[in-house]
């Protein structure tokens, strides 16, 4: 009699059973979802959406990281005079990728880019006014690609490699001696 007293009890004060199981469940799934959200986003990132800092570091290597590029290419000159630098305006193109179902999609592929080349060389004064040309054969290679095409730093190897071929092929010569990649986003 005493365990129906405390039912009729508990029911009068407007408790219920299985209340307490829904109340765990939430809080699990919150702390499940925290976690989550943590292990995708990182903990920093986390850090300065709550306001306790943290939103420097990504900034400051990204700024770095634009920095850098300049310094690669002054430090590619430095070691020979007769080097010069060309660089091209940004590239942005089109390229294919598959997704996960095997459907083709489209994707932005962003390339900045400058072609280091030997001033002594004899073809090298017909560089400037190939330029036009060079980038338009830049960009027909650049649309053939496929997403997977870029991967890696083989892929980013075989592409520098493709680019100075065509440089040379356009030029007339071998004046293109390097081609410099600043920025690659594929997006």
């Amino acid at each position: 009699m005493s365990d129906a007293n405390a039912k009729l009890a508990g029911r009068e004060n407007g408790a219920r059973p299985g209340r307490l199981r829904l109340i765990l469940l939430i809080l699990v799934s919150v702390v499940a979802l925290g976690g989550g959200l943590v292990a995708a986003v990182g903990p920093s990132r986390i850090m300065a959406l709550a306001g306790l800092g943290g939103a420097k570091a990504p900034q400051a290597d990204a700024a770095q990281a634009h920095d850098t590029a300049p310094e690669e290419m002054r430090a590619a000159l430095a070691a020979d005079p007769a080097r010069m630098a060309m660089p091209f305006e940004e590239i942005i193109v089109n390229i294919t990728a598959t997704t996960v179902s095997g459907r083709q999609t489209s994707r932005f592929l962003k390339l900045d880019l400058a072609l280091i080349y030997d001033s002594a060389a004899p073809d090298a004064a017909r560089l400037e006014e190939r330029r036009i040309y060079m980038r338009d054969s830049f960009q027909d290679y650049l649309r053939t690609l496929d997403e997977r095409d870029l991967r890696g730093s083989l892929g980013l190897s075989e592409l520098k490699s493709e680019l100075l071929r065509r440089a040379r092929a356009v030029s007339g010569g071998a004046a293109p001696r390097e081609i410099l990649v600043s920025d690659m986003i594929v997006q």
